[in-house]
């Protein structure tokens, strides 16, 4: 396939050409009329290159899909997606497929599962979900035992290998999550409808159920196909409420209704998840844990301001009993001696935890680190207990976000992969995604090996080269993170476009050779301060190691986590770029 730009159309007397988004490609796509294909001026469109740049000519291409008027938000979110290689439709073939799927549940499915739609169920979500692929349910056996079930909707149920809507899901591999939209993995009518645990409809589910007694260690569990009815619809902040005895029985605002019993349930599961948070931590995981800003926009996609996502107690409580069904999954299928779909983390590299310990030492913290040529398990344990010490001692210092974002950036990416390494950050030894199967292709894929190496009944067909899938699955995500962090950095500049000319407080949040970016401390956007704007005449000396300019007449010192007040001086959405300049400046 030919290289794919995404721009926009300039028509002019001289011809028609593409101004490319691609600040790697410095010039613009020339495009012959009868390569349009109905494009017009100022629209935001795909262009192929037919025809390299040669030293006479610029690159030639033909346009392959209007994508709306440049500026225009759905245009500039669709052009986000295709810059990245992700879709941003859904073939109406696969709509089609999805449609023709058979809601009712059979009483001979119903046979083959263990139902437990008498069992106290519900689901905690954030306000605005609608797929809910997650519930638990909670009943006391004993005095001091409990039953808990993580029930998982049973998408493989309705996605069967081998079929349109099984490819284009393997090829999405991953919701994605813009600012103001989500583009999903399957078509709505499952994502929201047949699979979305919803209340008070019978569900298909995938489902491990944990025994557990009062100190939240487990004393048994089964993985099983499960038919469930969820009681009620909860969001995080309605859980938390429940968590800080602030709640009131009566009907929820999403469906169901908050009883006693759900009430007892979720203070318990509380405490549970408490216990199983703080042994998770003893035993060496690393709580990389960070608020969140999140953009807010009105109908029409624009920019109304920025809200602060922490994470509470009611998230701890799911996260928890996620990663217990995770890992539960992951070591039972391990011992198989099969193929396994497994969600691993290396341990980060010494160089870069090293220079880490340099460079927080300016702040007055030590990291005692183990010796370069200890490379076994001590060694690692000892680097780990450093690490989670400078997050523990920092927290609540100045330099806090700064600290904890560049230990986040010491660490190398988790990943899929049937090459089991343990997961570093979690302090698994064994740790697989199976909760999310309507967001994530990976946990498709983990429920396929559950129902083949572990569960009768459904035949399964053939699971395919497994390490290129999670290769592929891998490549997707990331493409997807970085689309979800274009969709902000467009927002912010299109907010910033708003406010040029005013001053905002901010801290410096990287360090080059050209100048200092700077993240401003109520939204978190992220701009450039060119050195020519600092405010001073004089040459800045970049010090690489430091983190730092140093100014050579004055000697002042301008380095990471810096407390710096800047003024807006230019803002360019289309491009998501930001521009300050110093508005401190002496």
């Amino acid at each position: 396939m030919h290289e794919r730009l995404v721009g926009t159309l300039i028509l002019s007397r001289y011809g028609a050409e593409v101004l490319t988004d691609n600040k790697v490609v410095s010039e613009n796509v020339a495009v012959a009329p009868r390569y349009l294909h109905g494009a017009e001026d100022g629209d935001k469109v795909i262009v192929e290159i037919i025809h390299p740049a040669t030293r006479k000519q610029p690159p030639m291409g033909k346009v392959v899909d209007v994508l709306g008027h440049s500026g225009d938000n759905d245009a500039e979110m669709h052009a986000i997606l295709a810059e990245f290689g992700l879709p941003y439709d859904y073939p109406k073939e696969a709509e089609q497929e999805a449609g023709e799927i058979d809601s009712d549940i059979s009483t001979q499915e119903i046979y083959r599962r263990r139902d437990m739609r008498d069992v106290l169920t519900f689901t905690i979500d954030p306000f605005d979900a609608k797929d809910f692929d997650d519930a638990l349910s909670f009943r006391q056996i004993s005095e001091s035992e409990y039953e808990i079930g993580v029930h998982i909707a049973d998408v493989t149920h309705y996605v069967e290998q081998g079929t349109l809507l099984d490819s284009e899901a393997y090829n999405r591999a991953t919701s994605v999550y813009l600012v103001d939209r989500t583009i999903p993995m399957l078509p709505e009518r499952l994502c929201n409808e047949l699979c979305s645990l919803r209340p008070n409809e019978d569900k298909l589910t995938m489902s491990v159920i944990f025994t557990m007694d009062e100190k939240a260690k487990v004393l048994k569990h089964k993985i099983c196909r499960t038919i469930i009815r969820s009681d009620v619809r909860l969001d995080y902040d309605q859980a938390q409420a429940i968590i800080d005895g602030q709640a009131e029985q009566g009907e929820s605002a999403h469906g169901g209704t908050i009883c006693g019993d759900v009430i007892a349930a979720i203070v318990e599961l509380n405490r549970l998840a408490g216990i199983l948070r703080e042994d998770r931590f003893r035993h060496g995981a690393i709580d990389f844990e960070r608020e969140e800003i999140k953009v807010l926009v009105d109908e029409k996609g624009k920019p109304t301001g920025f809200k602060l996502e922490e994470s509470t107690p009611s998230h701890h409580l799911i996260e928890e009993f996620m990663l217990l069904a995770n890992r539960t999954v992951a070591q039972q299928l391990s011992g198989t001696n099969k193929d396994v779909v497994y969600r691993v983390h290396d341990v980060p590299d010494p160089d870069k935890i090293e220079a880490l310990s340099k460079f927080v030492h300016q702040f007055g913290y030590s990291m005692n680190l183990p010796k370069r040529d200890q490379k076994n398990e001590n060694g690692t344990r000892s680097a780990t207990k450093a690490i989670k010490k400078l997050l523990s001692d920092s927290t609540g210092s100045v330099e806090q976000e700064l600290i904890h974002t560049l230990a986040i950036r010491t660490m190398p990416k988790a990943f899929y992969s049937t090459h089991n390494i343990g997961h570093y950050g979690l302090a698994f030894p064994y740790y697989t995604h199976f909760t999310s199967p309507i967001r994530r292709y990976p946990d498709m894929m983990v429920h396929r090996l559950v129902s083949k190496y572990l569960l009768s009944g459904k035949a399964q067909s053939t699971i395919g080269d497994l390490e290129e899938s999670c290769r592929h699955c891998s490549d997707r995500e990331q493409l997807a993170v970085a689309a979800e962090r274009a969709s902000v950095k467009y927002k912010q500049a299109e907010w910033m476009e708003q406010h040029l000319g005013e001053a905002f407080d901010g801290i410096v949040s990287g360090v080059t050779d050209y100048g200092l970016y700077v993240q401003l401390t109520d939204s978190h956007c992220e701009g450039l301060l060119h050195v020519r704007d600092l405010g001073s005449e004089e040459y800045w000396a970049f010090s690489e190691e430091n983190y730092c300019l140093v100014n050579e007449h004055t000697g002042e010192k301008l380095t990471l986590g810096d407390k710096i007040r800047v003024e807006v001086i230019r803002a360019d959405a289309l491009r998501r770029q930001i521009n300050f300049k110093r508005a401190d400046s002496r």
